[in-house]
C-alpha cells in the first residue's frame, strides 16, 4: 500500500519558516516510528499570486482534493493589501475550505501548565484548560445571499449580509461535535442566539434533534452566544466541546485562544465528509497569521504548526498515540523553560529561535522512545 499523502502549502510571511520545522517532524516520524508520508508542496496566498496571478490555481486545488490531508502555514501580508478583493491571499484559503467542503472547524483552546502565567486571566482559572470549539465553517453569514453594499433611493449606502442555515448543515456539524465529545469528557454546549434570531432557533432545534435521535448518551446544554463569551472568561473549565455557527465560532474561538496566553501555540483542523478511503477531507493550520513584522527573522514560534500536524495524526491518520507523543514533546520543551520570543517575559533570558525550538522538540521526541 502507498503511504498517506500530505500536501504542504506553506504560504506567506512566517508560514515557510514554521512549516520547515514541521517537515523535520514529519521526517522524524518516518525515520524513528516508521510512519511515512508522501509529501508534496505547492503555493497558496500571496506566494501563489506572485507567480500565477491568483491566490490558488486550479491545479493546486485539484491536489488538495486528492490529498489525504493538507497542511497550511499562513496567508496574507501588507504587500497584498491593495489587491482586488477577488485575488487577495485570503481568497485562496476560503476557496480551499469551500470546495473541499470543510464544514467542521476544530479549534482547541488548551493551556499548557508552563504557560498559565501568560494568560490575561488568573492562573488558577486557566491552568489545565482543555476546550474544543467546533465552528461550522462553510455556511452562515459569511456565505449567505443576498450580500453586498447598495445605494438606497435616499442616497444612503446599505450593507447587507444574510445569516442562513439548513437542517443538514446544522446536523452534520453537530454530529462532528458529539463524536468529539465521546472521545473527551462527553459534554457538548451548543451556542447560538435563539432569543433574537430565527436561524438561532433552527440551530437549537436541529442540534437537539441530533442529540435526541443519535447521541442521547452525550450530555447536551444550550447557551446564548453572548453569555457564552462571558462564561469563557468567567469560568472556562466548565466547557468541554462547544459547537456553534460560523460567525459566533469565529469570535468565540479567538476569545478562547487568548485564555491560553499565546496564539503562537494554537493549532486548528478543518474537516469535511469522508473520502473513499474513509479519511475525512482535511486541512490543518495554525491559528496565528502570517506575522509580517517578524518574517525572515527566525523569531516565529513553530509550535502551533507542529501541533496542527499532531491533529492530522489524530483525526486524519488514526494515530492518536503518536499525536499524544508529539503533544507531550511540545509540553516537555515548554516545561524545560525553552521559549520563543512570543513566550518570553522580560527576565526570562535569551529566546530560542524558530530552528532552536524545532531542535528542542525533536530532542524531546527522541527522549520519548
Amino acid at each position: 500500500m502507498s503511504n498517506p499523502s500530505l500536501l504542504i502549502l506553506a504560504g506567506d510571511g512566517i508560514g515557510p519558516e514554521v512549516m520547515a520545522e514541521v517537515r523535520r517532524v514529519i521526517t522524524w516520524f518516518g525515520d524513528k516510528r516508521d510512519l511515512k508520508f508522501d509529501v508534496t508542496e505547492d503555493l497558496v496566498g500571496g506566494a501563489a499570486y506572485d507567480v500565477h496571478g491568483t491566490p490558488l490555481t486550479d491545479e493546486t486545488m485539484a491536489k488538495a482534493m486528492a490529498a489525504d490531508a493538507v497542511l497550511l502555514g499562513a496567508v496574507g501580508g501588507p504587500a497584498y493589501d491593495n489587491l482586488d478583493f477577488s485575488v487577495k491571499p485570503e481568497r485562496g484559503l476560503l476557496r480551499l475550505r469551500k470546495e473541499m467542503d470543510l464544514f467542521s472547524n476544530l479549534r482547541p483552546a488548551q493551556c499548557f501548565d508552563a504557560l498559565a502565567e501568560f494568560s490575561s486571566l488568573k492562573p488558577e482559572i486557566v491552568a489545565g484548560l482543555d476546550i474544543m470549539i467546533v465552528r461550522e465553517l462553510t455556511s452562515g453569514v459569511y456565505f449567505g445571499e443576498p450580500r453586498g453594499i447598495t445605494v438606497m433611493d435616499d442616497g444612503q449606502r446599505m450593507g447587507v449580509n444574510t445569516q442562513r442555515y439548513t437542517t443538514n448543515e446544522i446536523r452534520r456539524v453537530a454530529r462532528s461535535a458529539f463524536e468529539l465529545a465521546k472521545r473527551r469528557s462527553n459534554r457538548v454546549c451548543s451556542m447560538e442566539k435563539a432569543n433574537v434570531m430565527e436561524s438561532g432557533i433552527l440551530w437549537r432545534e436541529e442540534v437537539q434533534w441530533v442529540h435526541d435521535h443519535e447521541y442521547p448518551e452525550v450530555e447536551l446544554s444550550h447557551m446564548y452566544a453572548d453569555n457564552g463569551a462571558m462564561q469563557l472568561v468567567r469560568a472556562p473549565k466548565q466547557f468541554d466541546v462547544i459547537v456553534t455557527d460560523n460567525l459566533f465560532g469565529d469570535i468565540l474561538s479567538d476569545c478562547a485562544a487568548m485564555l491560553t496566553g499565546s496564539l503562537g501555540m494554537l493549532p486548528s483542523a478543518s474537516l469535511g465528509a469522508p473520502m473513499e478511503n474513509g479519511r475525512p477531507k482535511a486541512l490543518y493550520e495554525p491559528v496565528h497569521g502570517s506575522a509580517p513584522d517578524i518574517t525572515g527573522q527566525g523569531k516565529a514560534n513553530p509550535s502551533a504548526c507542529i501541533l496542527s500536524f499532531a491533529m492530522a495524526l489524530r483525526y486524519s491518520f488514526d494515530q492518536g498515540d503518536e499525536a499524544t507523543r508529539l503533544e507531550n514533546a511540545v509540553q516537555s520543551v515548554l516545561a524545560s523553560g525553552i521559549r520563543t520570543a512570543d513566550l518570553m517575559q522580560a527576565a526570562d533570558g535569551k529566546p530560542a529561535s524558530t530552528t532552536e525550538m524545532g531542535d528542542a522538540i525533536l530532542a524531546a521526541l527522541d527522549a520519548s522512545l
